[in-house]
């Protein structure tokens, strides 16, 4: 029998087409594996997940420190994980991401246990800040929940073994995001170690709980219809057991006050009792976090006075999925979320909204019209117009040395996406936008590597002309045009017939960008 050559060459385009990947998270109680094929169109199919039972979280947080034999049974189970991949031939260290989160980045020997998992598998392990880690959740979840996040104002919510994140998303804008130190494991192991009647643990637990949450009201729009949206494991297991349905891709719903009622039985249940009575659903770690997890969702949907929560099925390994199909992380919807962030960040400490907004869309402008001459990528763009947005907020706190105060405002602060290098960068690029020149001895600066210097001296040089273009404060010039010469960077616009206040102010502020890009700035009379 032929082959008809037209076929056969579609067949082989299409099995081209198809990479498959896998994915691994390191988590608190368990490591967990998706292996999937992604498609030219970007499209996922998750071919299968695996799931083994680990104690990482309780020795961090319990310790400091992760266990040897805690070390040795993550090396085994990835192992046996890496079996796996060999049967689906994914062997491309680009095909394969791993990632751990809180119990690895939190433990005093970190550094140790991706050395050893690396030493023993070959498999680089990516150990994520919080900020990285909502994120990359949230990409999961945006794709599963694009139509109803759009519509309304969604506290997204996820109780992890070491840490709670919250995500506040209106208008499809991240507004305000935050990772508390909050988790299940934590909150066991605290009342473990007190030993405390079973009464009065849940007292001490729904305290707490209460107390670390109920900074997020402030945040939520009373004008607007709000809703919980719930991630994570626990939920999803209580869930099923509430409704009595096998679990499914689908979002669902229940009643707060039904998860309540669960919430009370599994709190008055030992860890035994709990993985016996369901029939060896739960690992004994997954047991041992359930109730601590499930009242954290309880005591937030009261605060928000919630009577539904919205369940996802999404999880982190569906935003990694994400991640590597869509090949480009810096895309202009995450870009968006950022900017949410930032706005919210700046509302905070009383910014000129008006002056800031204007002076970050002028900055985006310079970097889109001088791409040829900083040739830095579009994260850079995104730290640029962050930190053009909040340049200013170092005055809430002092007219002083005002441009210190919002690096250390910045610095110490959470925007959504932004792990901890980014969020310095911005904070140094918003530092320089005044005064002294970016110096080996100042503070942060000084850590960075030779690529990331330049990168700041880059944007703040840039920032420093859009910052002179808004010099009246009245958001009159809009549209820019660059022209390069011979060591002289000439700006033209058309929008104003009197520029004296702008040029002044570039001629002051200029020798950022001439120190840097070895030119001067000039901005031109508009012709008649």
């Amino acid at each position: 029998m032929s082959i008809d050559p037209t076929q056969e060459s579609s067949v082989a385009s299409d099995a081209h087409a198809v990479r498959t990947v896998a994915v691994i998270d390191i988590g608190t109680t368990s490591i967990r594996m998706a292996v999937a094929e992604i498609t030219e169109n970007s499209s996922i199919r998750v071919l299968e997940h695996l799931s083994q039972a680990v104690n990482i979280g309780k020795d961090t947080f319990t310790r400091g420190s992760i266990r040897r034999r805690t070390i040795e049974q993550c090396v085994g189970v990835l192992q046996s994980y890496q079996q796996i991949l060999s049967e689906y031939q994914i062997s491309d260290s680009e095909d394969i991401h791993v990632v751990a989160t809180s119990a690895v980045r939190e433990s005093d020997n970190s550094l140790a246990f991706v050395d050893r998992i690396y030493i023993a598998t070959g498999l680089i392990v990516d150990v994520i800040d919080a900020a990285e880690a909502s994120r990359i959740t949230f990409l999961g979840v945006q794709y599963e929940l694009s139509d109803a996040i759009t519509n309304e104002q969604t506290v997204m919510c996820e109780v992890g073994g070491g840490s709670t994140e919250l995500i506040i998303v209106e208008n499809s804008m991240v507004s305000y995001s935050h990772t508390f130190r909050l988790g299940a494991m934590r909150l066991r192991e605290a009342i473990d170690s007190h030993s405390a009647a079973i009464k009065k643990s849940r007292r001490i637990m729904e305290s707490q709980i209460r107390r670390t949450l109920e900074s997020i009201t402030e945040h939520i729009n009373g004008d607007s219809p709000h809703r919980l949206l719930a991630l994570g494991g626990d939920i999803r297991f209580a869930t099923t057991i509430i409704s009595k349905q096998s679990s499914t891709n689908q979002p669902r719903t229940i009643k707060t006050k039904d998860l309540r009622l669960f919430t009370d039985k599994i709190l008055t249940m030992s860890t035994d009792d709990i993985v016996a009575d369901f029939d060896m659903a739960l690992t004994y770690p997954e047991a041992e976090t359930l109730g601590p997890a499930l009242l954290s969702y309880v005591v937030l949907a009261d605060l928000l006075g919630i009577d539904e929560i919205v369940i996802s099925q999404a999880n982190l390994r569906d935003g990694l999925l994400r991640e590597m199909a869509q090949h480009e992380g810096w895309i202009s919807e995450f870009q968006n979320h950022v900017v949410g962030s930032a706005l919210d960040l700046g509302r905070k400490y009383g910014f000129d909204e008006l002056h800031a907004i204007h002076v970050a869309d002028l900055s985006r402008t310079l970097f889109q019209q001088l791409q040829s001459m900083h040739q830095l990528d579009a994260r850079f763009e995104t730290i640029l117009y962050a930190a053009a947005l909040l340049h200013e907020i170092g005055l809430f706190v002092s007219n002083n040395s005002y441009h210190k105060h919002t690096m250390y405002l910045i610095n110490n602060s959470e925007l959504f996406g932004m792990g901890k290098t980014n969020l310095m960068l911005i904070a140094l690029v918003a530092r320089y936008h005044r005064r002294a020149s970016p110096q080996p001895k100042h503070e942060g600066y000084e850590n960075l590597d030779r690529d990331e210097r330049v990168a700041v001296a880059k944007l703040a040089a840039i920032l420093r002309i859009a910052i002179t273009l808004d010099a009246s404060r009245s958001q009159r010039i809009r549209n820019l045009k660059t022209t390069i010469t011979e060591q002289q960077l000439v700006i033209t616009t058309s929008d104003s017939q009197d520029l004296s206040l702008e040029q002044l102010a570039i001629t002051e502020q200029g020798n950022l960008f001439n120190e840097t890009f070895g030119m001067k700035v000039l901005l031109s009379e508009p012709t008649a």
